[in-house]
């Protein structure tokens, strides 16, 4: 990256990087994985290796990152996923098996798998009206 040379350059930069993130944001998909040692004890490093196989596999585009425990240990491994324009569910106990079908029903055919929903955010966020 070259060097900014002026305060104008900054902003422009500034301004470059929040519609980018503002891209990303509106279009992308994310997938979150609990990653806590709980987590990692009810097998979610596995999880996280099966979508990522299976989003591999199909082709698709999804940002995947691991967070550390919500605080919902027995109901571990969890997945949320967030897309632009939905809100954010949380599944829960989704071991490897799942996956494939997970996939399929969530990201291709947009359908909420209702009996492994552990929660929903809206998209506005918790708290907002």
């Amino acid at each position: 990256m070259p060097k900014l040379k002026s305060i104008e350059e900054l902003r422009k930069l500034r301004e470059e990087t929040r519609k980018g993130f503002k891209i990303r944001s509106a279009t992308e998909t994310k997938i979150i994985v609990g990653m806590g040692t709980c987590g990692i004890a009810a097998g979610a490093r596995e999880t996280m290796h099966a979508i990522l196989e299976e989003l591999q596999k199909r082709d698709i585009d999804a940002h995947v990152s691991a967070v550390g425990c919500i605080g919902m240990c027995s109901r571990e491994p969890l997945v949320d996923i967030e897309q632009a324009g939905h809100p954010r569910i949380t599944y829960c106990n989704v071991h490897p098996a799942m996956v494939p079908q997970l996939i399929e029903e969530h990201l291709i055919n947009g359908r909420v798998i209702d009996e492994w929903v552990l929660g929903r955010v809206p998209q506005e966020g918790i708290g907002q009206s």
